[in-house]
């Protein structure tokens, strides 16, 4: 015998839990590649200098590597003065724009002020300089 059912009956709500697995693995999934992606880098392995004053970074649009050798790198690229110049010239383009120069323990002060100076040119006036807070 079929069962019947009447017009203003309903079924007892269920709770799926396989659908609800899957949405919460691709938040997670989802939420961890957009961290890895909004953590600066110059992908120039570097031993900051530390500094027991050190503040956490702003986001910044662009952030210059300066190896021990002196040899500068944006986004994974080498670059010289001239092409860092035209670089910051091209993105800048009258807006407000944030350099961090991210420098290895052993450069030298001056190839940081020449960087410095290449940012300064081009009409920025927000630059840092990168640290990595000491350990008390």
């Amino acid at each position: 015998m079929a069962k019947r059912y009447h017009y203003m009956e309903s079924e007892r709500a269920r709770i799926e839990i396989i659908p609800m697995i899957d949405i919460m693995m691709f938040l997670l999934v989802f939420f961890i590649m957009v961290t890895l992606k909004m953590i600066p880098g110059s992908g120039v392995q570097l031993h900051l200098p530390g500094s027991s004053t050190a503040e956490k970074l702003p986001p910044t649009q662009v952030v210059v590597g300066v190896e021990s050798n002196g040899n500068m790198m944006v986004e994974k690229r080498p670059m010289n003065a001239v092409q860092l110049a035209e670089y910051l010239r091209s993105i800048k383009q009258g807006r407000e724009l944030q350099v961090i120069i991210a420098g290895d323990k052993s450069v030298s002060l001056q190839n940081l002020l020449s960087v410095m100076d290449i940012a300064r040119a081009q009409g920025i006036s927000g630059v840092g300089i990168a640290t990595q807070e000491d350990k008390p």
